[in-house]
């Protein structure tokens, strides 16, 4: 980085300056704002990527975080779900078939967002439909999870149909609850979610499991958790006021 300040500043002052625009002139007020004009150049290009290469070698450890959150809370089988997290114009997702109670740096894939990647054989089955959701969406983290209750809801309701949640933090956060159908890392899917998660946080793929984004992991988790406490809600509630009528 000081290499690029010093070489710009060299250049602008013996060029620009000396010999072009004021060779007779005091030399001490222009070469201050030409270095001065360098080091802002090197702040706004090169410091933000290397906080970008720190955010993205860092990330995977709160995806390892939330990962096992999943798990231990049952919102997903150990080996099934996935999450990712969007660094600019890529995004770090889990690889295929990856344990999400075991995450480690091996354990995540680095892949464009913009085009498909040579990584993509070993990221996720559902990295085409993250990639759409963050090409056209505000997402900045996804979370997948197959929670158990969202997807007998989702059953129950029938796909391209929509859950209204019977608790009031269900109606209140989340409103009503999208069900899209699609295949498992299909173009279908992600066209079909992407449609849904433009006007809502969290969305249920029939028979398959909840997709939540969010700013930060921590609000794609909220979602999800929400998503499952609410399908749990509104079955046990229906469920016993089925058996009520019967009586």
């Amino acid at each position: 980085m000081e290499l690029t300040a010093t070489y710009l500043n060299t250049i602008l002052t013996d060029k620009l300056y000396g010999r072009f625009l004021f060779p007779e002139a005091s030399r001490l007020v222009l070469p201050a704002f030409i270095y001065l004009f360098c080091r802002i150049f090197e702040v706004i290009v090169h410091n933000p990527y290397g906080i970008l290469c720190l955010y993205s070698h860092k990330m995977w450890q709160e995806i390892a975080k939330y990962g096992r959150k999943l798990v231990e809370h049952g919102l997903v089988e150990s080996n099934f779900g996935n999450i990712s997290v969007r660094a600019g114009d890529r995004m770090l997702i889990t690889r295929t078939g990856a344990a999400l109670d075991e995450i480690t740096e091996n354990n995540v894939v680095e892949i464009d967002i913009q085009g498909t990647s040579s990584l993509d054989i070993i990221a996720s089955s559902e990295a085409v439909v993250h990639r759409e959701i963050y090409r056209q969406t505000s997402a900045l983290a996804i979370i997948h999870a197959h929670s158990t209750y969202a997807v007998v809801e989702s059953l129950l309701a029938g796909p391209d149909e929509r859950i209204v949640p019977e608790d009031s933090e269900g109606q209140y956060f989340l409103g009503d609850i999208p069900i899209v159908r699609g295949g498992i890392g299909s173009r279908e899917l992600a066209g079909n979610l992407v449609n849904a998660l433009s006007r809502h946080r969290g969305a249920i793929v029939y028979s398959h499991g909840t997709f939540a984004i969010g700013r930060t992991l921590g609000e794609a988790y909220i979602v999800t958790t929400q998503l499952e406490h609410s399908c749990k809600v509104k079955y046990l509630y229906e469920l016993a006021a089925a058996k009520m009528k019967e009586k």
